[in-house]
């Protein structure tokens, strides 16, 4: 079995809205309690981890005769917001993440519900969700008539629109694809990638074209007095700028994977850590303007699901520093030298040998001549 999600645009009526309000308010509040009693039953008991297991997580309906107005919201809802919770406890004991913090009224508003009893539907333009019953949704594509619909996540962006995210469960079993065409990308500050057949992506860099036009409408909203008519219309239009960028973002790495996903068999590429990068390099902007993680998880996917393959190349081979030519490694190559040079005679831009590097080490991973 495999699941894929379907984003499409939500158009809910007045008193929608103010239903979706109410529910997003209520998941967090849950949210928040469940954390808050569970906050002191771990400060009390993290010295006997026995006594902790004991405890169990308390449910939602515990909240639901102190708190009545939680009734007139989804009760799945409030059920994922618990297992939500559980999920990062189970990560915070396991050491993969820090303690769970409270939800902020300004952090991102969603909440996801279940399929029970063909309580979700689609037709003709519109689903029906749990209290919310028949809303309207812009369709810009098919559901496979295969593909069961497991539960459904309703966001409201900054800029106030809404989107719902549908899950769907699926027979699929992709066959392993014979690795003839392979790939290898490195990672570049300036345009994204450059492969090992010296082609580079060319990012047109979102973020660095919008920075005037972002700055300029940041200095306007710094002017304006909180919480006033005139700082609520100037705040929509930052975040309209923001989400902008989002977008062309997102559009460009979907259809750059999408290419690499349907040319390769198999695509090598070092494993790097982007957030320890962007600390110690001081290239917090660039790193992030590019959106690499983004980019290697959308085509990890695309390539999963034809049966390809993606590579990860452990992220301390020197990969720059080695010739791939000869594979003498030269330890003094600094950052700012752009050509390698070799004592064989081979000289090469720095990337593309990279590159050519990361797809041989790549194919030793797969037992490949």
């Amino acid at each position: 079995m495999a699941n894929k999600a379907y984003k499409f645009r939500l158009y809910p009526t007045q008193e929608q809205e103010q239903l979706l309000a109410k529910t997003f308010g209520c998941v967090r509040f849950v949210y928040n309690k469940m954390l808050e009693e569970r906050q002191h039953i771990y400060d009390t008991f993290k010295d006997d981890k026995e006594a902790l297991k004991q405890h169990k997580f308390p449910t939602p309906a515990k909240y639901k005769k102190d708190f009545p107005w939680l009734k007139e919201v989804d009760s799945l809802a409030l059920a994922n917001a618990q297992l939500n919770l559980q999920k990062a406890f189970t990560n915070f004991f396991s050491g993969r993440a820090g303690f769970p913090k409270f939800k902020s009224r300004k952090a991102k508003q969603s909440y996801t519900t279940n399929v029970v009893n063909g309580n979700i539907k689609l037709a003709d333009g519109y689903i029906k969700l749990p209290k919310l019953k028949w809303i309207k949704l812009k369709q810009h594509r098919q559901i496979p008539v295969h593909h069961m619909i497991k539960s459904c996540t309703i966001t409201k962006t900054k800029t106030g629109k809404y989107f719902i995210s549908i899950l769907t469960e699926y027979e699929h079993q992709p066959v392993p694809k014979e690795i003839e065409n392979v790939v290898g990308l490195d990672f570049s500050m300036n345009t994204l990638y450059v492969d090992s057949e010296g082609k580079r992506a060319n990012y047109p860099r979102f973020y660095r074209q919008a920075l005037e036009k972002l700055a300029r409408a940041q200095r306007v909203l710094s002017r304006r007095r909180k919480g006033s008519n005139r700082w609520h219309k100037q705040r929509l239009k930052v975040a309209q700028l923001h989400e902008k960028i989002a977008n062309q973002r997102q559009d460009f790495l979907h259809k750059t994977s999408r290419q690499l996903a349907n040319r390769y068999d198999a695509v090598m590429i070092e494993d790097l850590n982007m957030k320890g990068m962007s600390q110690a390099l001081h290239f917090g902007q660039s790193v992030h303007d590019n959106g690499w993680g983004l980019f290697t998880t959308f085509l990890q996917y695309k390539l999963a699901e034809q049966g390809k393959k993606l590579i990860k190349i452990d992220k301390w081979f020197p990969s720059s520093k080695t010739c791939s030519c000869c594979g003498r490694v030269n330890v003094s190559l600094s950052l700012s030298e752009r050509l390698f040079r070799c004592a064989c005679g081979f000289v090469a831009d720095r990337d593309i040998n990279a590159a050519i590097n990361i797809k041989k080490e790549g194919l030793k991973q797969l037992g490949i001549a």
